[in-house]
């Protein structure tokens, strides 16, 4: 059993296509039956893509793969019983379980500011097109943007909506993050680089602080409250009966197996690594080819893979007007050419699990370390 769409279960049912096991049925548990991939959602949010262009279809890699698409929402599981709780109310059974169901954020609310999370991704479409909707157009009042978080989703997301709101009516947008640079842990020249570009929009930046939603000016002052920072995970796990770590995410061993339950694995934003990792879609990408190793291990076939994480990655940034950033370790760059190539990375990864004679098809190990 598979739940969540996530990047590495995608590369599961993918496998399943040409190398699928005797006595074995695979289900899949998914919200959607459309799972975004993270990498182009910036490119959706600043209107560079259309949504089905970013969307891996689930359910049709399901029915290629023959294995059983379920469109529910895990809400809860007894692993005592090696049963799952789904949101209509059903239960199913498993012998073999594996949780790729991301992280998700719980913004406070604002009177009279529309306050959107960023996370979960199943869930951004329907508020972004409402947010669209409601705030691009008002006769040419300003707009008051705060974006709250100064990782790369608040940094993307802040410049995608300025882009899509900037030719309808003016905006007053400013970037707030507690840390003392934008985008820390990046490479110092990527931080730089940030910055110009929110000076280059009229977006103003105020790093070391946290943002009081409670202060009525604060609130007097936001039409939209972009939120991207704090993703926690979802409020099920804590209470699920698996190990966890002080934060509530699902504690696992290097072969990805949670360390309370051997027939459990979970992988991606929803998993807690010995050593944290951020929360980042590329760490899912790399776990795929080790959980499809070890849930054939867990019937039988061969020998389990430990996970070994990159010690780094290269980090490609949308500014929302087809350029780009980069930073790898200690060095950064930008332009359109850095677009250009974001661009065909990630259309390269999605368009793996469109074709059916791609789909499951090993990668070019030299492509796995420019993936973003």
């Amino acid at each position: 059993m598979l739940v969540g769409g996530g990047h590495a279960h995608v590369q599961v049912i993918a496998d399943w296509i040409h190398r699928p096991m005797p006595d074995v049925d695979l289900w899949v548990v998914s919200a959607e039956a459309r799972s975004p991939y993270s990498g182009m959602v910036p490119g959706w949010l600043a209107g560079l893509y259309d949504y089905d262009e970013i969307c891996i279809d689930v359910a049709s890699l399901c029915a290629r793969a023959q294995v059983i698409f379920v469109e529910d929402e895990m809400v809860g599981m007894d692993p005592g019983s090696r049963r799952i709780a789904l949101r209509d109310g059903g239960f199913l059974d498993y012998d073999v379980l594996s949780l790729d169901v991301g992280s998700t954020l719980d913004p406070p609310a604002i009177a009279g500011a529309t306050v959107l999370p960023l996370r979960p991704l199943s869930r951004l479409r329907a508020r972004w097109d409402t947010l669209l909707a409601e705030r691009a157009d008002a006769g040419g009042e300003p707009l008051s943007v705060v974006g709250v978080g100064g990782g790369a989703a608040g940094f993307e997301a802040l410049l995608a909506l300025h882009r899509r709101v900037a030719d309808h009516r003016p905006v007053a947008a400013v970037l707030v993050t507690r840390s003392d640079r934008l985008l820390p842990g990046l490479a110092r020249g990527a931080s730089r680089r940030a910055a110009h570009v929110l000076a280059g929009r009229g977006i103003a930046l105020r790093t070391g602080q946290d943002y009081d939603a409670t202060s009525p000016a604060a609130a007097a002052r936001a039409d939209v409250i972009l939120w991207a920072t704090g993703a926690r995970p979802h409020a099920w796990q804590a209470a699920c009966g698996l190990a966890t770590d002080a934060d509530g995410y699902f504690r696992i061993d290097r072969f990805l197996r949670s360390t309370s339950h051997s027939e459990v694995f979970a992988c991606g934003d929803c998993a807690a690594w010995t050593d944290p990792l951020p929360k980042a879609g590329v760490y899912a990408v790399r776990m795929g080819p080790a959980l499809i190793r070890n849930l054939r291990a867990a019937f039988g076939d061969g020998h389990p893979r430990a996970y070994r994480p990159q010690r780094r990655h290269l980090v490609l940034l949308s500014t929302a007007d087809r350029q780009a950033i980069a930073s790898w370790g200690p060095i950064a760059f930008s332009g359109t050419w850095v677009w250009r190539w974001k661009d065909r990375i990630d259309r390269r990864f999605v368009d793996r699990f469109r074709d059916p004679a791609r789909a499951g098809q090993p990668r070019n190990p030299r492509s796995a370390s420019r993936e973003s």
